[in-house]
């Protein structure tokens, strides 16, 4: 993984500031509005795309070109840009629409930096509440109402002690689905439907699993920096990165995640 210098570890961290905070007027701009519509990504499914999310995103680009336009882009609604530096910014600028559509204060703003090894910095952005989750970098805090607080996953405890949330009860394809659900009768709590701001959960303390499937890459980056920073694990549901998405498993620590991963490849 790459050394940075702590003037240009500093100046991603300012990059990313300046990216969500730029996202917070974009999004917050339609959040909740008269007359919110999307367009529908795929014709199998609901996988929604609204002005809000091509904004945030466009918004969040136009930074990057003009103060670091020599660093790639992997964003969800437009075109890659290949880079120079061996740097690459993953930006997902609402994920979770389809709760930005139903009005819950549950999506977010995923972004994050990464090199050729592997994610090196993250931040999942609540706009509306304010919240902000931050990894990588010798950082892992949250800022938001309640005040800045250091990052810290909960301690292990067996799985019939644990909280688990995943975004959509059926969790992929069939197969997957039967997966989990080896997996969510062992712990004391399950819950849907709260997009990136789970991994938020995990990364403070509050939860100790997510389980998901189905993800793409920047639904799971910035989530992975900002977890790993907090002393959690993050991986595919075999155990291996997930840069890529795919199946995900999110821990708040080892022992959590082997029980978990146990469930899953029973």
């Amino acid at each position: 993984m790459t050394k940075f210098s702590d003037t240009e570890a500093q100046d991603i961290i300012r990059t990313a500031a300046r990216l969500a905070d730029a996202a917070r007027v974009a999004t917050l701009q339609h959040f909740r509005s008269d007359g919110l519509t999307a367009d529908n990504k795929e014709a199998a499914r609901f996988d929604p795309v609204t002005v809000a999310d091509r904004l945030s995103e466009q918004r969040m680009r136009e930074i990057l070109a003009a103060h670091r336009p020599l660093d790639g882009i992997l964003g969800e609604e437009f075109a890659p840009v290949v880079g120079s530096s061996g740097l690459t910014w993953v930006l997902d600028p609402i994920d979770g629409t389809r709760g930005y559509l139903s009005g819950t204060p549950t999506w977010g703003v995923l972004i994050s930096v990464r090199d050729a090894s592997g994610v090196i910095y993250g931040v999942i952005d609540q706009p509306y509440i304010g919240e902000r989750f931050e990894g990588g970098l010798g950082r892992a805090e949250v800022n938001g109402p309640m005040g800045r607080k250091v990052l810290r996953t909960r301690a292990a405890r067996p799985l019939s002690e644990a909280i688990l949330f995943s975004t959509f009860p059926e969790v992929g394809t069939a197969e997957e689905g039967a997966a989990f659900r080896r997996v969510a009768p062992q712990a004391k709590l399950v819950r849907y439907g709260m997009d990136c701001y789970a991994y938020g959960l995990v990364a403070a303390g509050q939860i100790d699993l997510v389980i998901e499937a189905g993800l793409q890459a920047y639904d799971v980056q910035a989530p992975i920096a900002v977890i790993e920073a907090a002393g959690g694990i993050v991986t595919d549901w075999s155990g291996r990165p997930c840069l890529e998405g795919g199946q995900v498993l999110a821990a708040a620590n080892a022992a959590i995640h082997a029980e978990a991963l146990a469930f899953l490849n029973a």
